[in-house]
């Protein structure tokens, strides 16, 4: 028993870790303090206790005033709170540190609490996909979540730290622009969420995250062109 919660954890932390890799690697010419990174990934990851509170609270309100469950209001009002809080982590953590000093840092740093955010839910899902070694329920959760939902996490998140990171290299203040960053990616999230549980196949929602991914690490590139 051990080993298989050992195993299930390890299939959990997979994609969160691979992505995490992937997108320091947008981030060589000053890279973070790695232990800011882990801070940042934690904080990602304990938003969840809060998050599942207010969703709870949200799902009760739906229900009770006669809303679909699985509706587009329903998924845009789970959306925005996932998103608000990821956005909380990184404020709250290192917005205000002095490692925190160049436009693409908003978007590593938010990038990076989603991860610890997606990470949460990926051991979840691999607990509730069950079985025991080999069954390939669980692995086949991990490679959905790797490019489903945990990519999803990055980009939403990548949208915030876009819109804020703009607004540091243009010297505005940016609350305007996360508003509008936390907006969109909002959007993007509910939208997701609403293909997978609606569309058939599986593919059309993973492929219109792709696709969406090639804007996203568009502005990565932007990003690092007006970093000092």
């Amino acid at each position: 028993m051990l080993l298989t919660n050992l195993f299930l954890i390890g299939l959990g932390l997979l994609p969160g870790l691979v992505w995490l890799i992937f997108y320091l690697r947008e981030d060589t010419r000053h890279p973070e303090p790695r232990k800011l990174i882990f801070y940042t990934f934690l904080a990602g990851a304990l938003v969840t206790v809060f998050v599942l509170q207010f969703q709870y609270q949200i799902h009760l309100g739906i229900t009770s005033g006669g809303l679909h469950p699985y509706g587009i209001v329903s998924f845009l009002f789970l959306a925005v709170v996932e998103e608000v809080f990821k956005f909380l982590a990184v404020y709250l953590v290192v917005s205000r540190r002095k490692e925190f000093d160049e436009p693409i840092d908003a978007m590593i740093y938010m990038v990076v609490a989603a991860l610890g955010f997606a990470t949460v839910e990926n051991v979840a899902s691999v607990f509730n996909a069950g079985g025991v070694f080999p069954s390939p329920g669980p692995i086949e959760t991990t490679i959905l979540r790797f490019v489903g939902a945990t990519l999803l996490h990055t980009l939403s998140s990548g949208l915030v730290g876009y819109y804020w990171g703009k607004a540091l290299a243009k010297g505005k203040k940016p609350l305007k622009a996360i508003a509008g960053g936390l907006l969109l990616a909002t959007l993007l999230h509910a939208f997701f969420n609403f293909l997978i549980i609606r569309s058939e196949p599986i593919a059309l929602p993973l492929i219109f995250l792709l696709f969406f991914a090639l804007f996203v690490l568009s502005d990565f590139e932007k990003l690092k062109r007006v970093s000092p």
